[in-house]
């Protein structure tokens, strides 16, 4: 399997510092808080940090960028030095710096200064751009994609692009894969998109206003990312948008998540994954990245990048979970089985197991182990398929997979109060019972509904297909 593919980054680099301290008392002189500083940290950011990001993962970044000779261009630098290949255009000026004080790590106010105007690109950088599989332009509205724009717009049509735009930057390039605008650049950018009854900030505003920006850039697709709710995917005259919304809710420092979204999104195009693929993993990134510390995460600068697995947070540790509800007197239950084609007599009999305690943890079969117990052609679904479709169940709190022909050791470790069957068993003939015995816990036996089971489906699919063949895809 080849690993990530290059990316080029263009774009305005910025210098961000914060200033974080605590602020205990007001200032006699004025009603404004007094900040007792306690530490000061400096690292780049627009360009800079988006770069940085998608270099995470061992991946080849290139970043262009306007650099100056004052000690802010120099800090970024350093900073950026090992992490990814710098190709610089001049900078008439001095590097902007964007300092946050913060208080408790709350922000009380952002100072802003410095600034310059890119000079021309040199060979170095259209050597650069020319030979790009993938691009991703960071806009922060400093004019460094203006400086390179007839590259860019001759890169469209051949690579992925994904243009971060900025109110106060050029519009896209004709022919963009992806743009990433945010709910409010939308807004700044359709100023009449709203309406008296939506007041502007619904789905289907801010739809329509994804759908109007695609054509006026002529871009392939439009994504709007609206923070927690997630990113609207719209395209010219599309009806009906695509929401794909974040894995979890994120709590923590926000800052440069729209970066890492930007990021994560350009480098899964360049690895040829869809669209709609890629922008399920940025969600997905900038919610881990978010919930880290975001740019202000002490970790993101201390060592070479490296890969990071973004944490799995949709599914609850079965025993975690049976801890903390033995710890405060409740009763867990669990049951098991194959699951593999979820049908009533499965809802059921949950639901039913779900009324008995205050937690249910379903012991599932692995694959292999379903495999041994059905015999070949089984199973149907897939192990991470048939997890994800019993979490998704109410009834359910938790699912722990076991590779055993049985459950007995899984349910030596999980030690449920009461272990739950269909009644197409007796107690007496589970050896689950025997091992419940062991801690005082109860195996029961629950009503189940009859003429419902997996081979009994799968036998009549097979035979509807015998007498109708099989559709077309």
């Amino acid at each position: 399997m080849s690993g990530p593919k290059p990316l080029v980054v263009v774009g305005d680099v910025l210098l961000d510092e914060d200033v974080e301290g605590t602020a205990t008392r007001l200032s006699p002189d004025a009603p404004a808080p007094v900040v007792d500083v306690t530490g000061d940290r400096r690292r780049p950011g627009g360009a800079g940090l988006a770069a940085a990001l998608a270099a995470r993962d061992g991946r080849e970044v290139t970043l262009v960028t306007a650099l100056g000779d004052d000690p802010a261009s120099d800090a970024v630098r350093r900073a950026l030095s090992g992490r990814v290949r710098l190709v610089e255009l001049p900078l008439e000026g001095s590097l902007p710096v964007k300092t946050r004080v913060l208080a408790s790590g709350r922000p009380l106010v952002r100072v802003d200064r410095g600034g310059g105007t890119p000079g021309e690109p040199d060979a170095a950088v259209r050597d650069a751009l020319t030979g790009a599989h993938a691009v991703l332009v960071a806009d922060y509205g400093r004019r460094t994609a203006d400086a390179v724009r007839e590259d860019l717009a001759a890169l469209a049509p051949r690579v992925p692009l994904v243009w971060d735009p900025h109110p106060k930057g050029d519009a896209p390039v004709a022919g963009a894969r992806l743009v990433t605008p945010n709910a409010a650049e939308t807004r700044a950018l359709c100023p009449d998109g709203s309406d008296a009854q939506d007041c502007g900030v619904t789905l289907r505003a801010y739809a329509r206003r994804g759908a109007e920006l695609a054509e006026r850039w002529q871009a392939a697709g439009v994504a709007v990312t609206l923070g927690e709710r997630g990113v609207l995917l719209t395209s010219p005259g599309c009806g009906t948008p695509m929401l794909v919304p974040p894995p979890y809710r994120a709590t923590g420092d926000p800052c440069g998540a729209g970066d890492c979204f930007a990021a994560v999104t350009a480098a899964a195009l360049a690895d040829g994954a869809l669209p709609e693929e890629a922008l399920q993993r940025a969600v997905a990134e900038a919610a881990a990245f978010v919930s880290a510390g975001g740019a202000g995460n002490h970790d993101l600068w201390r060592t070479t990048p490296a890969h990071r697995e973004v944490p799995d947070t949709s599914s609850t540790d079965a025993f975690a979970l049976a801890a903390r509800v033995r710890a405060r007197g409740g009763t867990v239950v669990a049951t098991g089985g194959c699951f593999d084609l979820l049908h009533a007599g499965h809802v059921g009999l949950l639901e039913s197991a779900r009324r008995i305690g205050d937690c249910l943890i379903v012991c599932l079969n692995s694959d292999a182990s379903l495999t041994r117990r059905k015999g070949p052609g089984r199973p149907l679904n897939r192990e991470a398929d048939r997890v994800r479709v019993l979490e998704a169940l109410g009834s359910v709190d938790a699912v722990a997979v076991f590779a055993q022909d049985t459950p007995q050791e899984l349910l030596t470790r999980l030690r449920p109060d009461v272990w739950v069957k269909g009644g197409d068993y007796s107690v007496q003939d589970l050896p689950e019972a025997r091992t419940l015995r062991a801690w005082g816990g109860q195996a029961v036996v629950l009503p189940y509904l009859d003429g419902r089971s997996t081979t009994q489906l799968a036998r009549r699919a097979a035979a509807a297909v015998a007498r109708t063949g099989p559709t077309a895809p």
